[in-house]
């Protein structure tokens, strides 16, 4: 049975999954694609704590943060201006998902939704742990509700060069036919793979329309974590009085 994790975002302290302990490198993979602070982006408090906890479950490993951006603006200079550089030791490295060595993972689901296989950098395989850092946000697109919370953060590692639409910024084609519908292909390409995920939800943005770096900030002051991404997400839904996202139920109903 998985155990979900909850606590007030001011007590915080992160326990990993068991791969990420005496792991050589970890990968964490934290909503950082946009140039705005918290609940925009991973709040920086909430980082430095799952950052303390990698590093404590594994001294020596090499810890990874892999991010690719939702806007004209670098990696770099989105990392400077929220203070991400200031909570890195030595053995830490921030790296842009778009540079990085891209395979093709394999959808493992039995009907694929569009893509029988997807793009994602080779790193994923290249580590003893993944780890998924998202926020929560719930934006309106095509006049349905999305929640935006560990799985849909996993978008920002899917390189833009291949999944762009109009805007070179964004993956527009991980929009069609919905956003709902490809989640359930980032799931079974690269979303099965992850060890654990973290949600922080001590802001947490409402946006009026589809845009999920602009909106209402709410404050809820909870983190949840645990070994499911799928569990960690629907966790925070039900505590936070989130709908559920259909995607969840779907992709749960696949794996049955």
């Amino acid at each position: 049975m998985t155990t979900i994790n909850q606590a007030a975002a001011a007590n915080f302290i992160y326990r990993p999954p068991a791969s990420a302990h005496n792991a050589r490198r970890i990968l964490l993979k934290p909503n950082l694609g946009y140039p705005k602070p918290a609940p925009v982006t991973v709040s920086m408090p909430i980082l430095q704590a799952v950052l303390q906890g990698l590093r404590a479950a594994s001294p020596q490993a090499e810890i990874l943060i892999v991010e690719g951006v939702c806007s004209p603006v670098s990696l770099v200079d989105i990392a400077a201006k929220l203070g991400v550089y200031q909570l890195l030791d030595e053995g830490m490295q921030l790296l842009d998902a778009d540079d990085l060595p891209i395979i093709e993972y394999p959808n493992t689901a039995k009907q694929p939704i569009r893509y029988e296989t997807m793009w994602a950098p080779a790193l994923l395989q290249e580590v003893d742990c993944r780890i998924s850092l998202g926020t929560l946000k719930r934006t309106t697109l095509k006049g349905e509700l999305l929640i935006s919370a560990s799985l849909k953060n996993l978008y920002g590692l899917f390189p833009r060069a291949k999944y762009k639409a109009r805007s070179r910024n964004s993956r527009g084609q991980l929009h069609r036919p919905s956003v709902p519908a490809i989640l359930q292909d980032v799931y079974f390409s690269i979303g099965h793979l992850f060890d654990g995920a973290v949600v922080d939800a001590d802001q947490r943005l409402v946006s009026s329309d589809w845009q999920p770096d602009r909106g209402q900030t709410i404050q809820s002051g909870q983190v949840f974590w645990g070994d499911s991404l799928l569990e960690v997400d629907r966790r925070a839904c039900q505590v936070l009085g989130e709908a559920i996202p259909n995607y969840l139920e779907t992709i749960q109903k696949l794996l049955c």
